[in-house]
């Protein structure tokens, strides 16, 4: 028997009391994964500035594409916390991104959704560390560490939202923590474009928008979950 004081329970209690919020946002969670790329992909998505599905995007074997220019792909259903696993590889030089709680009727998705950032980051002349890195929260948050993967190779994502905390995984390595609405955050966006675009950030609740950016960019295994509120 083991009392509370010994050196194993403070092992234990240390592990414990260790996790990260990525670990505890399972907790209580809606295990019903949605499968964005199932049989029913085209019930699930629409155009960000058309109700219909964009030319431009093509599914095949599980693998959604942008092949030509085309609309956003944007889901149809909204989302408040989520947690949405993935993967992407991008073309050489390319550029795209995840937006979240994206509201549409503007001029393009990212004037409401902040942007988990798709990047060939040989193409970043920071060298894959500056806020438009793959990875990053685009143009306020740096990731933490470079870890993608080359141009042409999958790369695994992970991107949790509970109430204003926001985390971005990139290849199992969390890069990115931040909270929407922090004195941090608002100064960010203050120096920023974002600034100048009122909606930018505010919605609690909106859309998944893929991107078309004008490069060659891949996804599979695109899949989300809803999460309980932050207690």
């Amino acid at each position: 028997m083991f009392s509370l004081a010994s050196p194993r329970w403070t092992r234990v209690f240390v592990l414990c009391s260790g996790l990260s919020l990525a670990a505890h946002s399972a907790s209580g969670a809606d295990d019903s994964w949605v499968d964005l790329l199932g049989e029913n992909y085209r019930e699930l998505w629409r155009g960000y500035k058309h109700e219909a599905w964009p030319a431009g995007w093509v599914l095949v074997d599980g693998v959604l594409s942008r092949t030509e220019a085309g609309d956003d792909l944007m889901t149809v259903a909204n989302y408040s916390d989520f947690e949405l696993r993935f993967e992407w590889k991008i073309s050489p030089g390319g550029n795209s991104g995840v937006l979240y709680r994206v509201t549409p009727g503007d001029e393009a998705a990212y004037f409401s959704g902040p942007e988990y950032q798709i990047l060939d980051n040989k193409a970043d002349p920071v060298g894959g560390t500056s806020n438009t890195s793959a990875g990053s929260l685009y143009a306020l948050y740096a990731p933490s560490r470079d870890v993608a993967h080359p141009a042409g190779q999958w790369n695994t994502a992970r991107l949790l939202v509970r109430g204003n905390r926001v985390e971005h995984w990139l290849n199992g390595r969390k890069v990115v923590d931040c909270e929407i609405g922090s004195d941090d955050w608002n100064q960010r966006v203050a120096d920023s474009k974002f600034a100048e675009w009122p909606k930018f950030a505010k919605n609690r609740a909106g859309h998944i928008a893929l991107q078309e950016h004008g490069a060659p960019v891949w996804y599979r295994k695109l899949r989300i979950r809803s999460l309980p509120p932050n207690p």
